[in-house]
């Protein structure tokens, strides 16, 4: 699945306002019931888990001043917990996972608890989440009275003992290839791309990678719930995060008191997790025809066009114009997807890249080259981007079984791009390293609801593309008595950070008191960007 985020090859997963990929894969297996499932047998890692949250429950958090480079200011704290590489073995190897928190903003009476957050990916960083807090968020006012909010570093991610599958000022190295290939020859380089990143994740990060599964992440959030001292987890998480909450909630369902998924991933074990990335494909290209339809709506400010058509053609101008000779050097077909998809995944991004696209059409290239070049001289932040695509890489091909077959990649993505062409491809060749993965790449989990589950809320907008719609409501399906709140028509990735009242209002009730509408809700779109 894929979710905007920097990278060399993309929602998912994840939230508004949060860098992320869009994700997602296969698995042969019969589909699953709705509703309820079988509980999973009891197992060594279930047995390994019980141990390292009963471990973290006593040793707690020890926690302090965050590190002046984390970018987090007081009153926020930091600290670790330390979880096993491997849950099968306990008392084997350990691993670090940074966390971080801020005390609730009411009285002691108020304070229902902490609320632990993932903004999705995988890859992405929930470190930021208490910042909510600190820069006086408003959507979050309410419930930042209620709880701490406490955010974390996914094995892998970060400060979390990061994983790496290329040198980072390689990775973000431009311009990098057209990932629309014109000829078998252009598919055969990107296959062998392909490869090279696969064995360099080996090379680099191989103790970890068989380890790098959704259900592991799920284990680490039951240990730092223990460490967190909490009975039982209230959480938030989007877009991927909403497929770790889903798994959490079948393997923990006794251990959650509260949960909202925002964006949600399809849980079906035929989706995780090629078929999930084809799927979206298709969405993406609905959500880009919505911000070309915007941009002509509003052609007296940009200038691109009055139809669809019109701004199309113009994008595909500036494509062939990149793909001939890169503007300013470094920005090509690859660097302008990159950029342009995050109109497709947030409206927040609309009017930013409708800007950038306006100004290069009127003669201002280097508008388009600040925007869509990667900057060679932010050594952090490169080696963030790359972390956080070796995380999703890692996860999403760790997760579940994936063709083996160039013909069936070849195949299916020749298809698609017919009549999709905006991501198809560019998704392929980011998610093609899992055809030659050199770990173990498991089953994916039987999503479904077990004794104890409690009453979950599911937000969704009907047009996201990083997780289409079908997935909040197979979800549904599969949680007894959750609740769906649609956003209709509308399509931003990531709703409950959004002023909606109609939403807000609704988590505020659920995650204060615990109160649900008695049917599902639909609610009308929050404001369309203005120029």
């Amino acid at each position: 699945m894929r979710e905007n985020r920097p990278k060399s090859r993309l929602l998912a997963l994840g939230s508004a306002g949060v860098l992320v990929t869009a994700t997602l894969i296969a698995g042969a297996v019969s589909a699953p019931m709705a509703g309820a499932a079988s509980r999973p047998a009891p197992d060594r890692e279930a047995k390994g888990a019980e141990i390292a949250a009963a471990r973290a429950a006593k040793a707690g958090v020890k926690w302090q001043d965050c590190p002046a480079d984390w970018g987090l200011e007081k009153p926020i704290q930091c600290g670790w917990v330390s979880v096993p590489l491997d849950y099968a073995h306990p008392y084997g190897k350990q691993i670090k996972l940074a966390v971080d928190r801020i005390g609730n903003t009411g009285t002691k009476k108020e304070r229902q608890g902490a609320l632990v957050y993932n903004p999705g990916g995988p890859g992405g960083s929930g470190l930021r989440f208490p910042r909510r807090v600190t820069t006086k968020n408003a959507v979050w006012a309410n419930v930042a009275k209620a709880y701490d909010f406490v955010g974390f570093d996914p094995r892998g991610v970060g400060h979390s003992t990061p994983i790496s599958c290329v040198d980072p000022q390689e990775f973000v190295k431009a311009p990098k290839a057209d990932p629309v290939p014109d000829s078998t020859a252009d598919k055969t380089a990107q296959r062998k791309l392909a490869r090279a990143y696969a064995e360099g994740c080996a090379e680099r990060s191989g103790r970890m990678l068989p380890h790098m599964t959704t259900p592991n992440t799920a284990r680490d959030l039951d240990v730092i719930r223990a460490a967190l001292g909490e009975k039982k987890l209230n959480y938030l998480g989007v877009s991927y995060g909403t497929y770790l909450g889903a798994v959490y909630g079948t393997l923990f369902p006794g251990h959650l008191r509260r949960m909202v998924v925002d964006s949600v991933v399809n849980p079906s074990r035929e989706k995780i997790w090629y078929q999930a990335n084809l799927d979206q494909d298709v969405a993406f290209e609905g959500r880009w025809k919505d911000w070309q339809d915007w941009v002509a709506a509003n052609d007296a400010a940009f200038h691109l066009g009055t139809t669809r058509a019109a701004v199309q053609a113009k994008w595909l101008d500036l494509r062939a114009t990149a793909k001939k000779h890169p503007i300013g050097g470094v920005v090509g077909p690859a660097e302008l997807i990159s950029f342009f998809q995050s109109a497709p995944y947030y409206d927040s991004s609309w009017v930013p890249v409708a800007t950038v696209f306006s100004k290069y059409v009127a003669g201002d290239t280097q508008a388009l080259v600040d925007a869509a070049a990667p900057d060679l001289s932010d050594t952090a932040g490169n080696i963030s981007a790359e972390n956080s695509n070796a995380v999703y890489t890692a996860v999403e091909c760790a997760d579940a079984k994936w063709p083996t077959s160039w013909q069936k990649w070849d195949r299916d993505n020749t298809r698609l791009n017919k009549n999709y062409p905006f991501l198809t491809w560019s998704n392929a060749w980011m998610n093609l390293p899992c055809a030659t993965w050199p770990a173990k790449q498991r089953t994916p989990v039987e999503v479904g609801t077990h004794k104890g589950l409690p009453k979950v809320l599911i937000v969704q907008s009907t047009r996201d593309a990083a997780t289409p719609y079908d997935g909040a409501v197979e979800l549904h399906k599969r949680f007894k008595g959750s609740r769906l709140i649609t956003e209709k028509d509308a399509g931003s990735h990531g709703v409950t950070g959004l002023v909606n009242p109609c939403i807000n209002q609704r988590v505020d009730a659920y995650l204060l008191d615990g109160a649900l509408d008695g049917k599902d809700v639909t609610c009308a779109p929050h404001a369309t960007p203005k120029p």
